[in-house]
């Protein structure tokens, strides 16, 4: 039992090494300016942590929005187009799953990836005349295409075909799953790590302030800010991307509004493009918040705006960003009680994964 044990433990480990050395999105290479919000290189897939746990439900929305029981990480950034053709071009050499949309090469006129090759060879490549084209949120994904890129993720980023170990298994079971009925039907699994924010978990991240002027609650807008935001670069301080702030590239790089982060420090929840959510809002309809760049005006961006999507829907205004369960410095705190704690932690997570 001992041998089989430890057996257990080092292949654990093996895997926890591995998803380290694979997580490219993690480490893009690329730099932010914070004051300027300019990007030198490619963004890299961020979070940041959204603490004050058991904070109460927003009034506003009839206390329906907003409680999270639970400390938890937001991405700092919606996924870019950069780190969205890294996860096509690791699982999709045969897409059987559809995660490219031949409108990702033409929706825009600046903004694009593009597919070449043959089914069993694809390769996909971003191109188009913006210099930051890489660095916009990507578009054009459906519901089950976000829960696939968190899957992937899950599975440590993995390179081969959307199966199991990939795409189709790990925070959500889809296991083939393309229709607005099967994914309507997907939930998060209970020992998921990356996922599609619940629509508490967004709201949330977007609006709570626990420092809030008059004591902790909500914003209306994302920008910690009950005034309507405006759209114009360079961002002079209550700036948030709607309608088109940029009418050549249409979409502006993740975190451009450098003045303008909520209260966690997220950029861009609201504008540019509209991010899916885990609810389920009617029989066939999932959540989408924030608004994107065909939307305004600047009214829209309030906490109040709530709509949905069939689950399959891709259009130039969707896109998504990955919340983290639990925090990731969890097995840096087991490290602390010694190697006995973190036996036991890696073989209940890998119990769990195979229940």
């Amino acid at each position: 039992m001992i041998t089989k044990a430890l057996a257990k433990f080092v292949g654990a480990l093996v895997m926890i090494f591995a998803c380290v050395a694979q997580a490219d999105v993690f480490n893009m290479g690329g730099t932010r300016d914070p004051t300027t919000g300019t990007w030198t290189g490619a963004a890299s897939l961020e979070f940041v942590m959204v603490g004050n746990p058991g904070n109460a439900a927003d009034t506003a929305t009839g206390s329906l929005y907003g409680s999270v029981p639970y400390v938890y990480q937001m991405g700092k950034y919606d996924v870019t187009v950069g780190q969205y053709c890294q996860f096509l071009n690791a699982v999709a050499k045969t897409d059987t799953y559809g995660l490219y949309n031949n409108y990702m090469a033409t929706d825009f006129p600046t903004i694009k990836i593009t597919q070449s090759g043959s089914s069993g060879s694809y390769s996909y490549s971003v191109i188009g005349g913006y210099i930051q084209c890489a660095n916009c949120p990507i578009f054009d994904v459906t519901w089950g295409d976000a829960a696939r890129f968190c899957n992937w993720l899950q599975n440590g980023q993995l390179t081969g075909s959307q199966g199991l170990t990939t795409t189709e298994d790990g925070s959500y079971y889809l296991n083939g799953a393309t229709s607005d009925t099967a994914l309507m039907a997907v939930t998060r699994k209970a020992n998921a790590t990356y996922v599609i924010p619940s629509e508490n978990e967004w709201y949330k991240a977007a609006y709570y302030d626990p420092n809030k002027l008059g004591g902790a609650g909500y914003w209306t807008y994302p920008t910690m800010s009950n005034t309507a935001p405006g759209n114009t670069l360079p961002d002079m301080g209550n700036s948030v991307n709607f309608d088109v702030t940029d009418p050549t590239n249409y979409l502006t790089p993740v975190g451009a509004f450098s003045n303008s982060p909520g209260a966690y420090d997220t950029y861009d929840m609201g504008g540019d493009v509209w991010q899916w959510n885990e609810a389920v809002v009617t029989d066939l309809s999932r959540g989408v918040r924030g608004i994107s760049w065909n939307h305004g005006p600047s009214i829209d961006l309030a906490a109040s705006i709530r709509s949905s999507s069939g689950p399959m829907a891709e259009t130039g205004d969707i896109g998504f960003r990955v919340a983290m369960i639990p925090e990731p410095n969890i097995l840096i705190s087991l490290l602390g009680f010694g190697i006995s704690g973190l036996v036991v932690y890696v073989l209940r997570r890998h119990e769990a994964a195979n229940e």
